[in-house]
């Protein structure tokens, strides 16, 4: 049964109209992959010198068995942004004498194939076999890679566990945010440590190896928990359509802007009735605390604006980013109507235009409290909200008329990554290397305070060129419109 799934997928792949692109990406993707698994295997090999670079005064088992855990904290917050849900359409299986059980076991079975899977590899096992297996002997390194790979099927099926109960209640993916943000305050602060933590689960292992089956434990459990709310809720994502309540919201402070006031207030209105673009949207808001990972006290005494600047475009243009990906595909149920109904293109392309500004402007004033820290940090933001609002809202509105998939909000929830994953942050490079590229020049220089003036004058002369820009993408949307409309039907 496993091979006639994959072949039927297989088959769904190479038939779907966007196979091209989807070929393209997985091509671009794979050197990267490439890339970043020799980075790993170098790291892996060079472990004992890196770890006496970065920690000179301690011994290197000891910082090597503390950088473990905390490697799979990172891990377990890269997998929440990128690893994608292993996808099976149900609906054509029900009617057929397959269990239940198969297609849960082929869904497990897919998702082991992650490259989040291969990576600790990589890192963790030269390290073993070159340090641990001379000083502790053959058992204690087999634990250690028992405890590696239970962490790495721990982490793999935990994300996936939260994933999928953050589609039917958003609290889970709430609570999960908070506990993160939780922590990264406490070890940021020296609250806690979780190389200190991890350094001693690990001599512990060292010392009893038994201890590494806890691990195990763990993994087989959420294993199995994963499995349970699958068995369970396997086809109520497809079946069960909630009926959507009925009502008028008028958004008075939208109507100075007539027609495109009017277009941005019925989008408003989808973000609002529906799950995914809502959490979408909500989910700007718990990048707000980013900021203390890349505002470190040296980089802001220093002036050093390029380290920082990644977070101050991500921050506060997250939004941006985030519902901007799928800017037409939100309304992929309803994009033929656009089509028939008498909709100026450039009201319509205006309208997104504004949304962008007004989300962006929002996350931008909340991210002033970063101000507390250093005055410093508010002028990178101006520097990046310009930006964004000038570049960037033209780079993601381009590359949503690239985007021929559809989305059906009306079953799909917060977080769901269904169809999603690394391929489309990959669009994103450019988003973010231009002001880094663009600063770098006066940074080297010594000159940051130029470095952030260049920065947001040219996201103002962005600004100042929208009415052109406005124009050449409604012209490739009327371009595009009907292959667009397509890809939207399937």
């Amino acid at each position: 049964m496993l091979s006639t799934f994959l072949s039927h997928q297989r088959k769904s792949f190479w038939r779907s109209r966007n196979r091209g692109s989807s070929i393209a990406g997985q091509v671009v993707l794979g050197f990267f992959m490439l890339y970043f698994f020799i980075l790993a295997l170098g790291a892996g090999f060079g472990m004992s010198h890196l770890l006496n670079y970065f920690f000179p005064d301690q011994d290197v088992i000891k910082s090597f068995n503390g950088i473990i855990l905390f490697y799979f904290a990172f891990d377990f917050i890269m997998r929440l942004q990128f690893q994608e849900l292993p996808t099976l359409s149900i609906i054509p299986y029900l009617h057929l004498r397959i269990k239940r059980s198969k297609i849960i076991r082929f869904l497990n079975v897919k998702a082991l194939f992650s490259v989040f899977n291969l990576w600790p590899f990589f890192i963790f096992l030269p390290f073993f076999f070159i340090k641990i297996l001379p000083l502790y002997g053959g058992l204690v390194t087999l634990m250690y890679i028992v405890a590696i790979f239970s962490v790495m099927i721990f982490n793999n099926y935990l994300v996936l566990y939260i994933k999928r109960k953050s589609i039917t209640n958003t609290l889970y993916t709430f609570v999960g945010l908070v506990v993160i943000a939780a922590f990264a305050a406490l070890e940021y602060y020296k609250v806690i440590s979780i190389m200190a933590a991890s350094d001693f689960v690990f001599r512990a292992i060292a010392a009893h190896p038994v201890y590494a089956f806890g691990f195990t434990i763990a993994a087989v459990a959420i294993f199995f928990v994963n499995t349970n709310f699958l068995r369970k809720n396997l086809y109520v994502e497809e079946l069960s359509k909630k009926q959507e309540k009925k009502g008028s919201t008028d958004y008075a402070f939208l109507n100075r802007f007539g027609k495109v006031g009017e277009l941005a207030a019925l989008e408003l209105k989808l973000i609002l009735r529906h799950k995914r673009p809502r959490s979408a949207v909500i989910l700007g808001f718990f990048f707000l605390f980013y900021g203390f990972i890349f505002y470190k006290e040296k980089a802001i005494n220093t002036d050093s604006f390029g380290q920082m600047m990644f977070g101050a475009i991500f921050m506060t243009g997250v939004s941006i980013i985030i519902y901007g990906q799928f800017m037409f595909a939100w309304q992929s149920a309803h994009f033929d109507g656009i089509l028939a109904n008498k909709i100026n293109f450039k009201d319509y392309i205006k309208a997104k235009f504004l949304l962008f500004t007004i989300g962006c402007t929002i996350i931008t004033l909340l991210a002033s409290f970063y101000g507390f820290l250093s005055p410093k940090l508010l002028l990178l933001h101006l520097a990046a909200y310009l930006y964004n609002i000038g570049f960037g809202t033209v780079v993601v509105l381009y590359l949503a008329t690239l985007n021929y998939k559809r989305l059906d909000i009306t079953k799909a929830a917060s977080f769901n990554y269904q169809g999603t994953g690394a391929t489309q942050w990959l669009l994103m490079f450019p988003y973010a290397l231009t002001p880094i590229l663009m600063y770098v020049p006066f940074g080297m220089l010594n000159k940051p305070y130029w470095g952030l003036a260049v920065v947001g004058i040219f996201g103002l002369a962005m600004l100042f060129l929208r009415g052109f820009w406005v124009n050449y993408i409604a012209k490739r949307l009327e371009k595009q419109r009907y292959k667009i409309a397509e890809g939207f039907r399937e």
